[in-house]
């Protein structure tokens, strides 16, 4: 039974995974406008319960439920636990300006984890979640041709984005402080495509991009008191290689020529910053969990710029709440959990002399599946808003809805029989 349960739990691994990396990189995760600049709109949220929770949890101590927060949480995982996450999340969003507004809604896998025990103390887990998101459409840009009163038309969309595979490590030192290390391989592609319509002619431009690289992280968690933990965590900056493919093609009356065959060259290395976060999370009483985070990303030290807009120092901030009546309840209404959360983010994107910044409002409830085990159906509600209307700058508002299965399954365990 249990070699039976390994080979089922690899298999939907493997098809998740190939499922994800599939509709990843073919369809958009976003329709945000500010996913034009950069890598695209950075992901923010979580796995499992966090979603619920303002996307705090750098101190949260989790036995049961997989963490991407902070790697030394994984030194929790009981013995002959296999931990896994399996999510989905439904964004509806509406975008105004001055003029106009755009509603669009997207549907798509949102991340997939599993976690383990490897020895006493020691525990691991693997992810694999969006790191960046591109999504956008400009249509009907008018140009005028240099050197004369005619203008063309121009429709520009971009999709793609970066996914992060993560192996996340912890361990342990004494009953009360564990570290992690995190081990990330960034890799993805952007493709832009440019038509431009003159008269009876188009030419269509293509740019791919692909992205790869590397990224280590730490991370920490201390339990002052059994009711207070406190955490820390670090990503280390680096450099994305990007190679960079470009084809160009025409059509004359229905006839496809193609002006450029497709060209390979290497394009410019994007820097990720120094990531820094600090957490604390308690337990006043036994049925309710605060948590508040504080992370500081120091984009300005990359010294990178768009055609309009610059790289700046990014604040986060993250507060969330959880209550459950009781967690070793009888009756299943009492072990049902509550959340809430607020997460507030001044942006590291400055576009005419205004930050990007934006908010997020979360609810979220933890349904147990069953009493001999501790899996859990994780349903979350987030309202947003990001940006403002003013001179170029879009109004951003979205609601999410995510769904995560976290589901605990049990090894090397023998059944008694009676």
């Amino acid at each position: 039974m249990m070699r039976k349960n390994k080979q089922q739990c690899l298999i939907l691994i493997i098809f998740l995974i190939t499922l994800y990396h599939g509709r990843a990189q073919s369809e958009a995760l976003t329709s945000s406008p500010y996913s034009l600049y950069g890598l695209g709109v950075i992901n923010q949220t979580s796995i499992g319960k966090f979603n619920g929770l303002g996307y705090s949890g750098i101190g949260t101590k989790s036995m049961y439920e997989l963490n991407n927060l902070n790697p030394s949480t994984y030194a929790l995982i009981p013995q002959n636990s296999f931990l896994y996450d399996i999510g989905i999340t439904g964004e509806f969003n509406n975008y105004s300006n001055k003029s106009t507004s755009e509603n669009k809604t997207i549907i798509n896998f949102s991340n997939l984890a599993f976690g383990f025990r490897i020895a006493e103390n020691l525990g691991a887990g693997i992810s694999l979640i969006p790191y960046s998101d591109v999504g956008y459409s400009i249509l009907g840009v008018s140009t005028n041709i240099e050197g004369s009163t005619q203008t063309f038309i121009s429709n520009i969309t971009g999709v793609g984005g970066l996914s992060d595979l993560r192996l996340n490590i912890g361990y342990a030192l004494t009953d009360r402080f564990r570290i992690g290390l995190s081990t990330s391989f960034l890799f993805g592609n952007i493709e832009e495509n440019e038509a431009f319509i003159y008269n009876s002619t188009t030419f269509e431009s293509t740019e791919k991009t692909n992205y790869n690289g590397a990224r280590i992280g730490f991370g920490m968690q201390w339990d002052i008191m059994d009711q207070i933990t406190i955490g820390a965590t670090a990503q280390l900056p680096t450099s994305l290689n990007g190679q960079l493919k470009r084809s160009v093609t025409k059509n004359l009356y229905g006839t496809e020529i193609s002006v450029e065959d497709e060209k390979t060259d290497n394009v410019a290395d994007f820097n990720l910053p120094l990531e820094l976060g600090v957490g604390l999370s308690l337990k006043p009483i036994d049925q309710i969990t605060l948590n508040a985070d504080y992370m500081k990303n120091f984009w300005s030290n990359t010294n990178q710029s768009e055609n309009i807009g610059t790289y700046t120092d990014q604040d986060i901030f993250a507060l969330g709440l959880e209550y459950v009546k009781n967690h070793k309840g009888y009756k299943y209404s009492q072990r049902i959990r509550y959340r809430l959360g607020y997460n507030y983010d001044n942006g590291y994107l400055n576009i005419a002399n205004k930050k990007v910044e934006g908010y997020n409002i979360t609810a979220g409830i933890g349904i147990p599946t069953s009493r001999g085990t501790h899996s859990m159906i994780n349903l979350s509600y987030s309202y947003g808003s990001k940006g403002i209307l003013q001179n170029v700058l879009v109004k951003e508002n979205y609601h999410l809805l995510s769904l995560n299965l976290s589901l605990e399954d049990l090894w090397f365990v023998k059944r008694k029989v009676n």
